[in-house]
């Protein structure tokens, strides 16, 4: 069904002159930068597809215009247009004066806490900048009961995307015991072994169990690489 083909008070346009963009959800508000579908898909099915793809509105805002011209239907100029109303909104958001510096496993623990209350795994990446402020948070992705798919590519394309001199990784443990398992040791050791290639140091991995952490930087166990002498 077309936006013309819909009720005048379901169209996103006149939704928002009758009742404020904040009545508006952000498929609605992303339908309406888009002004126009294709014959197959509407402009709300595109603005949903979009936010499928990328999950949140800031990963839709950081996006290139390769990344968001592999959605179906979004061809070079809806890109732009995309691109274009997203740099006006970081123009007009407040310049960060006082990020956290991430200079310990505690802080990083303080910026992650609330991993401990997902009922399956999550996996997030805390970049950071060369001066070891904390530059974006971000969740790389979830997991089926006790697994979470830890591949290189999603952690680090996240943090090029970022320009993050250094990034902490971390996951929870549902079951609130923060013990690494065999598996979780192998996949430190590759997302490290990644980290050399990209020039992008793995400080720390944390996981995160009730109320308390395991730091694979304070057991000693990122020795034996260049990783080793990276601040924390």
């Amino acid at each position: 069904m077309t936006l013309r083909e819909l009720p005048p008070d379901a169209r996103p346009r006149e939704r928002l002159a009758q009742r404020g963009p904040a009545a508006l959800s952000s498929i609605e508000l992303i339908a309406i930068l888009l002004s126009s579908g294709t014959k197959k898909r509407s402009a709300l099915e595109l603005a949903a597809d979009l936010l499928a793809r990328f999950g949140t509105l800031e990963q839709l805002a950081e996006a290139t215009l390769a990344e968001l011209s592999t959605i179906k239907g979004i061809g070079f100029a809806k890109a732009i247009q995309l691109q274009a109303s997203f740099a006006l909104w970081k123009r007009l958001r407040p310049p960060a004066t006082d990020r956290s510096l991430i200079d310990s496993p505690e802080k990083a623990f303080d910026q992650l806490c609330d991993l401990s209350d997902e009922p399956i795994e999550v996996l997030c990446v805390l970049l950071r900048d060369a001066r070891r402020a904390l530059l974006h948070k971000e969740i790389i992705g979830k997991g089926i009961l006790n697994q979470v798919m830890m591949h290189p590519r999603e952690v680090f394309c996240s943090a090029i995307r970022h320009r993050a001199h250094s990034l902490i990784i971390a996951h929870n443990h549902p079951s609130g015991d923060p013990e690494p398992s065999t598996s979780d040791r192998e996949i430190t050791h590759t997302l490290c072994s990644a980290g050399m290639v990209v020039g992008i140091p793995v400080v720390d991995h944390l996981i995160i169990g009730k109320g308390t952490f395991y730091s694979f930087r304070r057991k000693g166990l990122l020795k034996g690489s260049s990783f080793e002498k990276e601040l924390y």
